[in-house]
């Protein structure tokens, strides 16, 4: 029998809100028993250097490349992450000598899949000496290595939920990521694996909102519910190329942009951008294998009313259910970062992180770097 591991799963996400820290025990194959979680916002502050970080960045031609005060915000990221972990064990009644290892996604600040360039700033080394645990960290680069987009990589860790899936939930299923951007894992009948990010999900109702002062994004969907969809602007969104190409491609956070300043008011906006998301997943979920028949949703966008009313209705059309990750057993709160603490045991057992059927890569590989932590 293959060992379990304890491993912390930590993500921060193209929203920039905060860090996901999750629990997990897992042999990084079909046992999976999954522990507590927590999330630590980040302040204002720290979201807005973030956003700088995202506008450096765009002069990276390789990755190692950390050019103006980027290299300063990869050491804050670190430390923050590492004071997230922190809290977590002392919550928890846990000792780093309890984990195994530690998933650090960092954040993503570059993903250019057309050129096999990705960067996540956060530095691994430094977080294992910081928390005194294993890490593994920079789990994206080697799939770009064998031809892969880089993403999503969750959709291992989807297959293996997808097992303990309740009967009301009819295969094939789609589990359904809404973060910034929005991905989706296929999990045939016969176990056929496959995904692809899917379009924008929370990141443009989250920058519309914001640049119109009311918030940091669109809580509950309450601001969207007030309005209605502009046709127009919906459809402009809807007919790119994106979702018609023969080729699924990840998304960068630029690859979408959110409407200018008086294409609609901010109501209006806010409504037609949930529309979009919810639109854009089933115009993405044309190309899998076969018509899904129930879609499980996780990420911050299951908790925005008016995306998930919109995409029910419009999955019924098709005769397809849709559920919040919670009423299929699961927490789509912690799901990504969980998935991480899955993806850095396979990580250090050489199992493979993503497959052809899921980032494009030649071939199924492994990935991840292991910073060991210091004595």
């Amino acid at each position: 029998m293959t060992e379990m591991k304890t491993a912390i799963g930590l993500m921060s996400g193209t929203s920039m809100d905060g860090i996901d820290v999750a629990l997990l025990r897992t042999d990084g194959e079909n046992s999976v028993e999954r522990g507590p979680s927590y999330y630590v916002p980040y302040d204002p502050q720290l979201r807005e250097r973030w956003k700088r970080a995202l506008e450096v960045a765009k002069a990276i031609t390789e990755r190692t490349q950390r050019p103006d005060d980027l290299g300063e915000s990869e050491i804050m990221l670190t430390l923050c992450h590492a004071a997230a972990v922190k809290s977590f064990l002392v919550q928890n009644g846990l000792e780093p000598s309890d984990i195994d290892l530690v998933g650090f996604h960092g954040q993503t600040v570059l993903h250019r899949p057309d050129d096999a360039l990705t960067v996540q700033i956060g530095d691994g080394a430094l977080l294992a000496a910081e928390i005194g645990i294993d890490v593994v960290y920079d789990m994206r680069a080697r799939d770009m290595t064998f031809g892969g987009q880089g993403a999503p990589l969750i959709p291992v860790y989807h297959a293996a939920l997808s097992a303990n899936l309740p009967q009301s939930c009819e295969m094939p299923v789609v589990f359904v990521n809404i973060g910034g951007i929005s991905n989706l894992t296929f999990v045939g009948s016969d176990g056929t694996l496959s995904a692809f990010d899917s379009g924008p999900g929370n990141m443009l109702i989250d920058q519309w909102v914001e640049a119109h002062g009311g918030g940091a994004y669109d809580k509950g969907g309450r601001i969207a519910a007030s309005g209605h969809v502009v046709p127009a602007l919906a459809e402009r969104y809807l007919q790119s190329p994106f979702f018609s190409g023969n080729v699924r491609r990840s998304l960068d956070r630029g690859d979408f942009l959110p409407p200018k300043v008086g294409e609609a008011s901010l109501a209006d906006g806010a409504r037609t951008l949930a529309h979009v998301t919810a639109a854009a997943i089933l115009k993405s979920a044309a190309h899998l294998p076969e018509q899904a028949k129930t879609y499980v949703v996780c990420g911050g966008g299951r908790l925005n009313g008016v995306i998930m009313k919109e995409f029910a209705e419009l999955a019924t059309g098709q005769g397809a259910t849709v559920v919040a990750a919670e009423a299929a057993g699961f927490d789509g709160g912690s799901m990504e970062a969980e998935a991480w603490a899955y993806l850095a045991v396979r990580s250090v057992r050489g199992l493979p992180l993503t497959f052809p059927g899921t980032t494009g890569v030649e071939q199924p590989v492994s990935g991840g770097v292991l910073a060991p932590a210091k004595s």
